[in-house]
């Protein structure tokens, strides 16, 4: 398995090699050269697996230069009952007859990140002791990515993260489990402005090959294809619990749907991927918050990415995101995978503020199988207290955001799952708004509210950011 440019402009390389490097060197982002494809038989043969020999089996057919007994060792350490508190590792809750949640958050910090982000730190370290050398990981993240990642490298005495997030811009949950962490390899920066910024800042860094080569830049954000392909497993995972009571023959036409809550465009883009690749999924549901840019798009095809003035402060933080880094991998796909026809796309939007694919818009639904709805703060609240009094089922915003979506594209004999992102204890105001309930930390948790934090403010300044880079960077 080889990897190109969304931009055309990148030597085929390896999944290791990739997975160091992030970004392309053209600016793209990396993608298969050819997407993998599972058979039914093989699927079958996938069913009895736990989800650690699962993500062995999936992601050696994306990383095809790492010996398998070397990926199964990976997996098993990433996904172990040590790191997470459920042993199925991904459960699967009916909240009803229709609706079931796929969870994605019984990891370290709670969140869905974890899922991509313990099987990246295994990897990356294990790349890094063939290779030789250190990695200083610059990351951005609007709630979630920042603990995934840190938690997943705290202990890798070779690496070393930065992570941008805004200020004031994330729950107190999220900020605490981010600044309260000691070790002197993690350096929390808490920007001005929004997340689009701090990715921006991130992008200029990624595409200066100069001061990545220097100061040995990688990046764990979704641009880097570890993560995506990781998050690929639990769509497989999904499609196999979902069809294990059913008969061979009922597996033979089972179809189901997905709905994602998304910001950056990453989780969601897995499914395409799984899609893709052959697993059942009928229709892959959308689901933003009131910074309904990738709504907008599936519904007209017309992008139209918003200024960071113009980006909400919404009670769904994680998905306060107007310009998603990922959407680039899927319109590769839409444009033929033509490297030239993206740069050309690309150089439109930087000159024109959007994208009109609308000649597009029924290939979307049709044949890609997206589409989109979006909620509000009132709908949030909502569908929390819903979902908690009739079901007795306690959700967090972001995943309310993807059950209220889901609801409006529920079609009859097609199981909808909705991925849960985090777990409620992360977001208490809201849900203390919706329920009149406390959501409950876990026990070893509840120490962080009231740690000491250790961040560094910064000004929305790439200037100061490049230093503070080149002055904590291991070399």
């Amino acid at each position: 398995m080889r990897y190109i440019s969304t931009r055309g402009g990148m030597e085929p390389a390896s999944f290791s090699e990739v997975l160091i490097e992030g970004l392309a060197p053209d600016g793209g982002l990396v993608v298969p050269a050819t997407m993998p494809t599972i058979a039914r038989e093989q699927l079958e043969s996938w069913r009895r697996l736990d989800y650690p020999s699962l993500a062995a089996e999936v992601l050696g057919m994306f990383a095809t230069d790492i010996p398998r007994p070397d990926l199964q060792a990976m997996t098993a350490r990433a996904y172990s009952t040590d790191k997470f508190a459920n042993e199925a590792i991904v459960p699967v809750t009916p909240i009803d007859d229709r609706v079931s949640l796929l969870g994605l958050s019984e990891g370290p910090t709670l969140a869905f990140k974890d899922m991509a982000m313990q099987f990246l730190g295994e990897a990356v370290e294990y790349v890094l002791q063939r290779k030789g050398g250190t990695l200083n990981i610059v990351g951005a993240t609007s709630g979630d990515t920042g603990s995934a990642a840190e938690y997943a490298f705290r202990d890798k005495d070779s690496v070393a993260v930065f992570m941008l997030s805004p200020q004031g811009r994330m729950s107190d949950f999220q900020r605490a489990q981010m600044y309260s962490l000691t070790e002197p390899t993690i350096h929390n920066i808490a920007m001005e402005g929004v997340f689009d910024d701090a990715q921006n800042h991130l992008k200029a860094l990624a595409g200066d090959l100069d001061f990545k080569r220097r100061y040995r830049i990688g990046a764990v954000n979704s641009i880097n294809l570890g993560r995506v392909t990781a998050q690929t497993v639990y769509y497989v995972w999904a499609y196999l619990r979902l069809t294990d009571e059913l008969s061979r023959e009922q597996r033979e036409s089972f179809e189901f749907s997905v709905t994602v809550p998304s910001g950056n465009f990453g989780n969601i883009l897995a499914g395409h991927f799984a899609k893709s690749m052959g697993v059942p999924v009928r229709r892959l549901v959308l689901a933003s918050n009131e910074n309904n840019v990738l709504d907008e798009f599936f519904r007209t095809g017309v992008y139209r990415p918003r200024t960071s003035e113009n980006t909400y402060l919404t009670s769904s933080p994680s998905m306060d995101i107007s310009k998603a880094s990922n959407l680039e991998r899927f319109i590769f796909d839409l444009v033929g995978r033509d490297g030239l026809r993206l740069r050309e796309a690309w150089a439109i939007l930087d000159a024109s503020g959007e994208l009109d694919f609308s000649d597009h818009k029924d290939a979307l639904r049709e044949t890609y199988g997206f589409v989109s709805g979006s909620s509000t703060h009132d709908d949030r609240v909502a569908t929390i207290r819903e979902t908690f009094e009739d079901h007795g089922v306690l959700i967090d915003p972001h995943t309310a955001d993807g059950v209220k979506v889901a609801r409006e594209h529920l079609e009859d004999g097609v199981p909808m799952l909705v991925l849960e992102t985090a777990k409620p204890a992360k977001f208490r105001e809201i849900v203390v708004e919706a329920t009149g309930e406390e959501p409950e930390i876990p026990e070893h948790l509840r120490y962080l509210l009231s740690a000491e934090q250790r961040v560094v403010e910064m000004t929305n300044d790439e200037r100061a950011l490049r230093n503070y880079i080149a002055e904590h960077a291991l070399l």
